[in-house]
């Protein structure tokens, strides 16, 4: 019915019949109305229509456009797709058996298969009671018996327990002059029962980088070990724990600041009840954590690592990060292969299709080039990228033309609307370098994946415990997860360096980024 009120309305406006508001559906007079009042308007009536029409088609496309949207062709998680149908599987890649490559593990590949070890812990001989082929008896030390060259190990855990260390002071008394000298406790031993730094970094790694809540970790320890520390007992570790580290985080912020390349992004986190931000730098080898109160560039600026970077910044295409000219920039095409998924899918734009197909080449090429010790994919083939690039960009223009806003429309603040087919083409052509750093640089990955990784664990923290309670607890949940990001990330022994920090040496990772 609703047609119907702004078609009698339209025309009621043209012959003078003026209805401001229909709340009733219109009577056969009213339409009649329109015809009897002549040409102008029925004219009227069919512009209003059309009108009507096209601007229902808009709503209907932007809701279907909407619900289209899953994390395989947009920036939204994974855990938005929960209850809706799964999109078939579409790969980018060439199809199984046409790549010339076996499956599996590819030459060169290390493997994980277990090792004997020279020198076990222990021996267990399996000795026979009777003979095999008679049924005798087998006396001890019989003369032919020799050990069996094949051998099997075991790896196992030895009987998990509490070690109880007491300390006690020794005086002893001078032979010269008689005056008694006390021995001293060693760093640490402070209480007359307390928890061992061996224990402390055992709960500061499982709450901090495994993500198990104080409840669980208490009960974890309790059943392994036999203690359970008061939840106030682990945070106050991982207090003294971030205190210390302080140093190894700003080293690590300065290594940062000067590596070739470094991946930028940030998500939301619930601190104290209200939402804040956590951000992350970092590279395959060093990953910095700061939590702030804004998403912008006042918490860049605040953490101190893009504003005084000189590398390539590899980002999504958040405003905040491009206002740095200090440093280059890439984009992440993993975003941008998403968008061209939706267009190709949803609009059916062939350009987008083929540009993806392009991006990922492109990305085959570099991975190719890097694998050969190149420093940079050679010229002609980097000219022939960059030349469909431009055409693809000339298609999607030709398919997605900008239009002039309607002469009734009030005229808007800013720029005009626009398509997300018309936004992603103006981001390829305006950030054209950005999105070939990788191509021209081969320190520049193609993604910004690691980034996206050593946040990705910080939204299941958030799942399992809701958001942190104090502004200081987050911010020491951040510096510890960085530092034992930075040491897996290098292969370093995470429990024996969270030891280290309790006993006031922690371990200093590399600083190569």
């Amino acid at each position: 019915m609703e047609w119907r009120r702004a078609a009698v309305a339209v025309a009621g406006a043209t012959a003078g019949l003026v209805h401001e508001r229909m709340v009733d559906p219109p009577t056969r007079e009213e339409i009649l109305a329109v015809y009897r009042a002549g040409p102008a308007a029925v004219v009227a009536l069919v512009e209003g229509l059309v009108r009507h029409l096209m601007t229902l088609e808009g709503r209907v496309a932007a809701l279907e456009d909407r619900l289209a949207l899953d994390s395989h062709n947009s920036s939204k998680p994974p855990s938005s797709d929960l209850g809706r149908p799964k999109p078939a599987p579409r790969s980018l890649r060439p199809a199984p058996g046409t790549t010339g490559r076996a499956p599996g593990g590819q030459p060169g590949h290390p493997g994980t298969t277990l090792r004997l070890v020279a020198a076990p812990d222990r021996f267990a001989l399996h000795r026979p009671a009777q003979c095999a082929a008679c049924g005798a008896g087998l006396a001890l030390n019989a003369q032919g018996e020799r050990l069996d060259g094949e051998r099997r190990q075991v790896l196992e855990l030895p009987p998990p327990r509490l070690a109880v260390v007491e300390h006690r002071v020794v005086r002893v008394t001078c032979a010269a002059c008689g005056a008694e000298t006390a021995g001293t406790f060693p760093a640490g031993v402070a209480q007359p029962v307390q928890y061992g730094d061996r224990l402390k970094a055992v709960g500061i790694y499982l709450h901090a980088y495994q993500l198990v809540p104080y409840a669980r970790t208490q009960e974890l320890l309790e059943d392994l070990f036999g203690a359970a520390p008061a939840e106030g007992t682990l945070q106050a570790a991982e207090a003294a724990c971030s205190e210390a580290l302080a140093a190894p985080e700003a080293a690590i912020a300065r290594a940062l600041r000067g590596a070739a390349s470094a991946g930028f992004d940030e998500t939301g986190m619930r601190v104290a009840g209200r939402r804040e931000w956590l951000h992350v730098a970092c590279t395959a080898t060093l990953t910095h954590y700061g939590v702030h109160p804004k998403r912008g560039s006042k918490a860049t600026d605040a953490l101190g690592i893009l504003p005084a970077f000189t590398g390539t910044a590899v980002h999504d295409a958040y405003p905040s990060y491009l206002r740095y000219p200090g440093c280059a920039h890439a984009l992440c095409n993993a975003h941008l292969l998403r968008e061209l998924i939706f267009l190709h899918e949803q609009h059916h734009q062939a350009w987008a299709d083929e540009m993806a197909t392009l991006l990922v080449t492109a990305k085959d090429l570099a991975d190719a080039a890097r694998a050969a010790g190149q420093a940079h994919v050679d010229p002609v083939t980097r000219a022939a990228i960059d030349a469909h690039y431009d055409h693809l960009l000339w298609q999607g223009r030709a398919a997605n033309p900008a239009t002039a806003p309607p002469a009734d429309r009030p005229r808007r603040r800013g720029c005009a609307p626009q398509s997300k087919a018309q936004n992603l083409l103006d981001r390829l052509t305006t950030s054209r370098g950005a999105v070939l750093a990788f191509l021209y640089d081969l320190r520049v990955p193609f993604d910004n994946n690691q980034a996206e990784r050593d946040l990705r664990m910080l939204k299941v923290q958030q799942k399992i415990s809701g958001g942190f309670r104090t502004a200081p607890g987050a911010a020491a949940f951040a510096r510890i997860r960085g530092y034992v990001s930075t040491l897996r990330k290098q292969g370093l022994p995470v429990l024996a360096a969270l030891e280290g920090v309790f006993a006031g040496s922690p371990l200093m990772p590399s600083l190569a980024g």
